[in-house]
């Protein structure tokens, strides 16, 4: 235990402690105490003891934003690449998923494009590379097409259609899951296609799909393809041309 402080220390240490407060540097405020005593114990300089005080206001408020996107963010899981078990598929080529992992592709607004029946990791390596992006520090969105073309029918129902495009167009990666799964409405289909285009050279998309892209035009710049199918086994290329209508055999 410390030895008690003199009262203009004491006072000081008020003071100290009121204006970390005010600032809202409240980790550090209560970090304080045991901060100095540290301090006084290792005999650290001034600037050693307020590195370490403000690097408890740092370390704290990063997590916290982590937190915050975490929750914007909308992960169905919290599966990062060390999840996947790329033995067991053979055929992904790890390398290029790696790559894409560094999240190179959103400094181009490229998209990334995973088609393959059930079963074969397309979801969970979305939501990898989409947890990478979190991390990283950007913001990011995770839905279903079903879901996504659910809020854009309310959204036009309810005059909120250039809220939702909005809404859609703002995060950095946003992740469009199961396309082809569930059909979707005439209106449904055309809201994907305007999410799609108004984010087209502006930001990235990851889309996950079961089956062909009869409209693969709205992923003019795909960044990566991946055909993937039943046992695993893949061809993956990177395409920097303009994205064609393209029919894949499963």
């Amino acid at each position: 235990m410390s030895d008690p402080m003199p009262m203009s220390e004491a006072r000081r240490y008020q003071q100290l402690r009121g204006h970390l407060s005010y600032l809202k540097l409240n980790d550090a405020a209560e970090a304080l105490p045991r901060v100095l005593d540290q301090a006084r114990a290792e005999r650290m300089t001034l600037t050693t003891a307020l590195e370490k005080l403000l690097e408890i206001e740092v370390e704290a408020t990063e997590a916290r934003k982590l937190s915050s996107r975490l929750r914007f963010a909308c992960l169905p899981e919290p599966w990062t690449l060390n999840d996947f078990d790329f033995a067991a598929q053979p055929g992904v080529d790890e390398k290029l998923i790696r790559d894409l992992a560094t999240l190179r592709f959103l400094d181009n607004a490229s998209n990334v494009l995973l088609v393959g029946p059930p079963g074969v990791g397309k979801t969970m390596l979305a939501v990898a590379l989409a947890r990478s992006a979190v991390d990283a520090g950007h913001r990011v969105y995770f839905t279903t097409a079903a879901e996504l073309a659910a809020k854009c029918h309310k959204a036009a129902l309810e005059g909120r259609w250039s809220s939702i495009m909005r809404f859609f167009a703002g995060p950095r990666l946003l992740v469009i899951d199961e396309l082809g799964y569930l059909p979707l409405p005439g209106d449904g289909a055309s809201a994907l296609f305007q999410v799609i285009n108004q984010r087209y050279l502006k930001s990235s998309t990851i889309l996950t799909t079961n089956v062909g892209i009869a409209k693969a035009h709205m992923f003019r710049r795909t960044c990566a393809r991946r055909c993937l199918n039943s046992t695993g086994s893949a061809a993956s290329r990177r395409v920097r041309r303009p994205l064609a209508v393209h029919q894949e055999r499963l």
